[in-house]
């Protein structure tokens, strides 16, 4: 059996329609993919990429700063309710193989730095401006540069 990839998406809570339309696209090829998106679960980029997921018949995991997981969009699949508020970032890199910013503040910052402390591949579009983050204009990069860092063909 093949082991199933999870890409993080991470980014704003609130987010512009262009970067609403972005993430709406990049969760449509990552369900495409077959893999399974990973989020924070909430509103702005990670509700984007969980509904282009699910328009696409994908998996969508919501790892949520809530006890209760209200506050999940939804287009989540299987909330993770944390009760940790933004220290749940460090669980949605560690659930994912590789990480996609889409633009974002310092909640996205902060799961860039714990991705790197993870030795995770960070693939950003429009996000923070740091060395290791590898920048892409467009969601087929993104999955472009997931295939290659993968190692899979086609």
């Amino acid at each position: 059996m093949r082991k199933k990839i999870n890409i993080a998406v991470v980014g704003g809570y609130d987010c512009s329609k262009k970067y609403y339309k972005i993430a709406h696209a990049l969760g449509q090829l990552i369900a495409q993919e077959g893999w399974v998106l990973v989020c924070g679960g909430r509103s702005g980029v990670m509700e984007a990429a969980a509904k282009g997921a699910k328009e696409k018949g994908g998996l969508t995991v919501g790892i949520l700063p809530s006890f209760d997981g209200k506050d999940a969009n939804l287009y989540i699949d299987v909330k993770i309710p944390t009760g940790l508020g933004y220290a749940r970032n460090i669980f949605v890199v560690r659930a994912a193989d590789i990480i996609v910013a889409v633009d974002g503040k310092y909640g996205t910052l902060s799961e860039i730095a714990f991705a790197f402390n993870e030795e995770k591949t960070v693939i950003g579009i429009d996000t923070w401006d740091i060395p290791g983050v590898i920048k892409v204009k467009t969601p087929k990069e993104v999955v472009a540069k997931i295939k290659k860092k993968l190692g899979i063909r086609k």
